[in-house]
Order: C-alpha cells, then sequence, then structure tokens
C-alpha cells in the first residue's frame, strides 16, 4: 500500500518556501524562513570579537543557537535555559558547521557570527529550514559588513542548503512534514553546497533498516530539493552568478 501525502504533494515535490527579509530591526541579517507550515526566525549577530582559542590567528568564527518557542508545537514546550537538550544541542551544532562551511573564515577578520534560529512554529524540518534560511540571513550580514565598509571581501565562499527526505512504505518522499516524519521508516536529514557536494548526512532507519538503492533514492530525492532550495535562496537574494561561484 503507498505512502498518500496528506497535503496531496507529489513525492519529490518541495513545501511552499518563502523568505521573509528584515523582520527584525537590529540584527545585521534577519530573515524569518517558511516551509510548508515550518516558521523559522533566523537572525544574524556579528561581533567584533572571537573566541579565546582563535584570539591573534586572524579568523573568524560562526556559532549558532537553536530554540523552540514555547508555543511552536500543539503542547507547549518548556523553555530551555541552562540546561540545553541533547536535541537542541545537537541541532545547533549541526547549524554552525553547516553555515561555518559556507564561509573563508580568513576573510572574516577576527570576528564572530552568530546565527541564532527561534522555531515559531514547527510541523517537521525545523533544523534543515534553520539551515536554509540561516544562509539567506547570513548573506544579508555579510552584505551589510560590505556596505559598512568593514570587510574588503566577501567571506562567503559557497551556498548552503539542507533537506529531509525519508521512506514511507518503503519509498522515497521529500521534505517531510510532521505526519510524514513520526511515520517515516527512514529519516535523513542532508546538507549540501551549490556543488551538490555533501557537508552534512544524518540519517537512520526509525524502523527495520534500508537498502543501498533506497539511501541512493533518498540521495537523488535530497539532490533535487536542494536545487529547489538554492535556486530559491539566489533568487530572493538577488543573485545572478554561476553556481560555482562565490555568491555575494
Amino acid at each position: 500500500m503507498s505512502w498518500q501525502r496528506p497535503d496531496g504533494r507529489e513525492p519529490y515535490q518541495l513545501r511552499p518556501i518563502r523568505f521573509e527579509h528584515n523582520f527584525t530591526r537590529f540584527a545585521s541579517g534577519s530573515v524569518l524562513t517558511h516551509c510548508g507550515d515550518t516558521q523559522v526566525l533566523c537572525t544574524v549577530s556579528v561581533q567584533e570579537s572571537v573566541p579565546k582559542f582563535l584570539e591573534g590567528k586572524g579568523q573568524g568564527w560562526l556559532t549558532a543557537e537553536y530554540r523552540m518557542l514555547p508555543g511552536a508545537t500543539p503542547q507547549r514546550q518548556e523553555r530551555e535555559f541552562l540546561k540545553l537538550s541533547g536535541r537542541t544541542q545537537e541541532i545547533q551544532r549541526l547549524i554552525g558547521r553547516s553555515l561555518r562551511a559556507a564561509l573563508d573564515l580568513n576573510a572574516l577578520g577576527e570576528r564572530t557570527i552568530v546565527v541564532d534560529a527561534d522555531v515559531l512554529q514547527a510541523d517537521a524540518g525545523t533544523r534543515t529550514t534553520a539551515i536554509t534560511g540561516g544562509f539567506v540571513a547570513l548573506a544579508d550580514a555579510i552584505a551589510k559588513l560590505l556596505n559598512e565598509g568593514k570587510l574588503e571581501r566577501s567571506p562567503i565562499i559557497h551556498q548552503v542548503a539542507a533537506i529531509s527526505v525519508g521512506l514511507l512504505a518503503g519509498e522515497p518522499f521529500l521534505d517531510l512534514n510532521y505526519p510524514e516524519d513520526v511515520a517515516a521508516e527512514v529519516d535523513f536529514n542532508v546538507v549540501m553546497n551549490e556543488n551538490l557536494s555533501m557537508i552534512e548526512l544524518q540519517g537512520t532507519a526509525e524502523h527495520g533498516f534500508f537498502s543501498r538503492p533506497q539511501l541512493n533514492q533518498l540521495l537523488d530525492f535530497a539532490e533535487k530539493g536542494i536545487r529547489d532550495l538554492l535556486e530559491m535562496q539566489r533568487e530572493t537574494l538577488n543573485l545572478s552568478l554561476p553556481k560555482s561561484e562565490v555568491l555575494v
């Protein structure tokens, strides 16, 4: 019996994606990213200093924080303060690693970029939405630094986007929403750059196992989705450069 998508999408079809720029006033970059019913506010702050382990080395750093707001899910989530859950720590490290892969940290100078991803509404795919929207907010923040004359050249060397894929009833599906995420036999999160080179691949069999041909199918679906996301990022950032070139 084949899986019927609750929202009527084709197996290879993304949820509707859009980016609202300058969503808040004070952040260097601020983008509310909509992915279906998932909404993640990505804000970027720039600090004129680096962590102790990088002082005097002439390079910058990027780190990320991720939180889910109490009203983001049907049942209220408790706020996380001093003690973060394992899930939260894992996700914010993933976001940081993914977006650092977009940068030449030496070109950034001794600055720290902090990407905050706050989930306003969750319908699965919050970490992948945070990465895809986080890149757009990062590009906005870098453009501001360039306009202010604080950078001589852009440190962005790669475009980055992420998507989820999964197996339902033994078949591959792209960009899972919540009913699909909880029912998936296999669930993957895939992060790639503009060359479709993989930055991170997180996956597991929630029930049973999966075969190498099924893994290949999932990666094919992920590539298709990430191609579409990269194009949407370029459109919202008004970028017309070839895909393999620096994007800001």
